[in-house]
């Protein structure tokens, strides 16, 4: 009998050892599952970390790529507008010598033109009445010295033309006065000189004892009637110094004949 409890208890050891092999064996096994799952748990996430960096760099890139196609894309559009205004810069040039051509052309035109209007301003002043004939003549003569001037263009010789024109011009609105020593009958007598635009050229003594036309037709200054001019005359010489009001005069207008 007990040798059948040494079999028993034999037989539950042998058990319990078995079991204890199994569990430990069970045990090793699982640890390596763990150790195992792990490893790969770990890769998985160095995986995933290089798949991100990989995706951040692609995300990165891209996102450079749209901005070089920005920066590409106004490239463009400035290059395209500088283009139109290096083609309208050309068209003007184009223009411009166009210009040019004509202005020679027409300095080629005008010079022959203005030559004959400072001739023709300087036979008038010899033919117009003689007043303040060395202002005058002095101003056609620096007139002609600029014409003759080859280092002055068309344009400086057109304006000087003009201006003197402006100034010949002007007289024919003027009321003037100023003195000068005359030539009557071969002596010099000094009076007051009273020009009404271009039709009237009379003269008085500074006494006014004396009143003097200009004869148009001889060219010589004739003694007028004192009675019927002297009060008008004065009263001219008056009106064109400021002195007296602007009023009616009656005056000899001499009408050059046929």
């Amino acid at each position: 009998m007990s040798q059948s409890r040494f079999s028993k208890k034999s037989g539950w050891l042998a058990l319990v050892a078995v079991t204890a092999l199994i569990a430990g064996a069970a045990i090793a096994a699982t640890d390596q599952l763990t150790e195992t799952g792990v490893g790969k748990v770990r890769d998985g996430v160095a995986s995933q970390a290089r798949v991100d960096t990989i995706v951040d760099q692609k995300q990165k890139r891209l996102l450079e790529y749209r901005s070089l196609l920005k920066q590409v894309d106004g490239l463009k559009a400035y290059n395209e507008q500088l283009g139109k205004q290096v083609q309208a810069q050309r068209d003007l040039i184009v223009r411009f010598d166009k210009s040019i051509g004509d202005v020679a052309l027409i300095e080629r035109q005008i010079a022959p033109l203005v030559e004959k209007m400072a001739g023709a301003l300087e036979d008038f002043v010899s033919i117009d009445l003689p007043f303040r004939t060395q202002e005058r003549d002095q101003r056609i003569g620096l007139l002609k010295e600029g014409m003759a001037k080859s280092d002055t263009n068309v344009a400086e010789k057109f304006r000087q033309v003009m201006e003197v024109y402006q100034i010949e011009n002007e007289y024919a609105r003027n009321i003037d006065t100023y003195n000068q020593i005359i030539n009557v009958g071969g002596a010099d007598v000094e009076v007051d000189v009273l020009v009404i635009g271009r039709i009237a050229m009379v003269a008085q003594t500074k006494d006014a004892a004396t009143t003097y036309s200009y004869n148009r037709e001889t060219g010589v200054w004739d003694e007028i009637s004192a009675g019927d001019y002297r009060n008008s005359v004065r009263q001219g010489i008056k009106m064109a110094s400021k002195q007296a009001p602007i009023s009616v005069l009656k005056l000899p207008i001499a009408v050059t004949g046929e």
